[in-house]
């Protein structure tokens, strides 16, 4: 029998050490070094002698014929929409978000939702007992839905309790695997090796029995999933539940999918009886709008496949401090900084010693590239005080040389924006796709104004009627 050793795991990456330290020299995190017992390595020779005992495989060709694997809806169309039309048997998710962000209602609402349909669905939590599962709820209307819960945290009992139930449970949520412990293993539960281990063993189990498995993660101060990054590479699929607190949407995001497209959103809205779908996001985002007012411009987005129209709002304000603030809510920060030296030098605007405030309406995070257009027409709208036309849409990507470049699924944007009512766009010059797809639909509801350098927008912004 192989002797136990301690080794030094680095909580934050994963990262062995042979004896502890302050600082991980993989990561660069300090006070993550954990001491960890794991049995002993297998005898240098034992893989080679039995090298030749394996299975031999059968190798195929890419030409060969695949069904496209079988889908299961929901009942939560958004919660489909992410997973690619729906659960593929034998799925493994991992759902991470913020504390309070409402990922076990989320859970909550979609295993009543599953068990509905017939299928049962077993909801295993580590974090709250039964009688707060009930409560929540109760609260949201779903205490007969017929789930079966547990309050556990040790695998082995998990994995005998679902091996011996008969019916067998076709769907299991662990809530959360933080708190999961494996008694092969002497290390905390959380710690890299517990995690790992764990989750190893429920996506065998579950892959071995054809269930649908969601994990439930928990998420550092920097917003990324904690434990080991070999977890996110053993599911199928990652969600991101992301929010803020002070508004009542959540997005559910797709960072992974083996199954399906990645970079799809679904929207929620919450309410005092758990979360709603919202079909049409774009209205919500757009309908706490006022009038117009200097500092607003309306991006005509893609998520996905799915176009959304939001409110981009920018203020430039005479800063008192010798250096100017920054401050990005919903966008990223260098890209501000990219998009306001580009206008310093091409324009000839003196932004770069003013404060700028910058915030994507109702809390969505916005990162392609596509937004530097509508970022610039708020910014100068707001330097120069003249408040962009209501019914007008702007979205195009920025070069360092001032051009602006076109951007992908302009045709798909422009209709969401007449949907929508409004009938003026500032576009980049479109594709020739797009541009075939524009001149075959005719609208003349929709009046499309090419802007082709940056300085033609601020041009364009100058000779709009100032504000009375």
């Amino acid at each position: 029998m192989a002797r136990a050793q301690n080794r030094f795991v680095c909580q934050a990456c994963g990262s062995v050490h042979s004896k502890w330290a302050g600082r991980c020299d993989a990561c660069g995190e300090w006070n993550t070094i954990a001491e960890e017992v794991t049995d002993g390595p297998a005898h240098a020779g034992s893989l080679a002698a039995k090298a030749g005992s394996g299975r031999v495989l059968s190798l195929e060709s890419l030409a060969g014929a695949s069904d496209p694997p079988p889908r299961l809806a929901t009942g939560l169309q958004e919660f489909d929409r992410v997973c690619g039309g729906g659960l593929v048997p034998g799925t493994a998710f991992l759902i991470g978000g913020d504390p309070g962000i409402g990922k076990s209602t989320l859970l909550l609402q979609l295993s009543a939702r599953l068990s509905a349909t017939g299928d049962r669905v077993a909801y295993i939590s580590g974090e709250e007992a039964i009688d707060q599962i009930r409560l929540r709820a109760r609260r949201l209307g779903l205490d007969q839905a017929p789930v079966a819960l547990a309050a556990a945290t040790t695998v082995r009992d998990i994995l005998a309790t679902l091996d011996g139930s008969d019916p067998p449970a076709r769907h299991l949520i662990i809530d959360s695997i933080q708190t999961m412990w494996s008694d092969a293993l002497e290390a905390a539960p959380g710690t890299v090796s517990q995690v790992r281990a764990c989750a190893q063993e429920l996506i065998a189990f579950c892959k071995r029995r054809s269930m649908t498995l969601f994990l439930v993660g928990h998420v550092t101060k920097e917003g990324q999933l904690a434990g080991p990054r070999v977890l996110e590479h053993m599911v199928d699929t990652v969600l991101h539940f992301e929010g803020e607190r002070t508004h009542h949407f959540r997005i559910l995001r797709t960072v992974k999918n083996r199954f399906g497209p990645t970079d799809e959103i679904g929207v929620f809205e919450m309410t005092e009886a758990g979360l709603t779908e919202v079909a049409n996001p774009s209205e919500m985002f757009l309908g706490e709008r006022s009038g117009a007012v200097p500092g607003a411009a309306i991006f005509a987005g893609m998520e996905g496949s799915r176009p959304v129209v939001v409110e981009i709002q920018a203020l430039v304000a005479p800063t008192p401090f010798g250096t100017p603030r920054r401050s990005v809510i919903g966008w990223d920060t260098s890209r501000l900084a990219m998009i306001l030296a580009v206008l310093d030098t091409r324009c000839a605007l003196t932004l770069g010693g003013s404060d700028i405030y910058l915030n994507v309406a109702g809390g969505l995070k916005i990162s392609e590239p596509a937004a530097d257009l509508a970022v610039a027409a708020a910014l100068v709208s707001s330097h120069q005080g003249i408040a962009l036309p209501r019914q007008a849409v702007v979205f195009g990507e920025i070069s360092l040389s001032g051009e602006v470049r076109a951007v992908v699924h302009a045709a798909q944007r422009l209709k969401e924006a007449k949907k929508l009512g409004f009938t003026e766009a500032w576009t980049p010059p479109l594709k020739r796709g797009d541009r075939a797809q524009h001149k075959n639909t005719p609208d003349p509801s929709l009046t499309v104004e090419t802007v082709d350098v940056i300085q033609a927008l601020v041009e364009h912004i100058s000779q709009l009627p100032p504000p009375r």
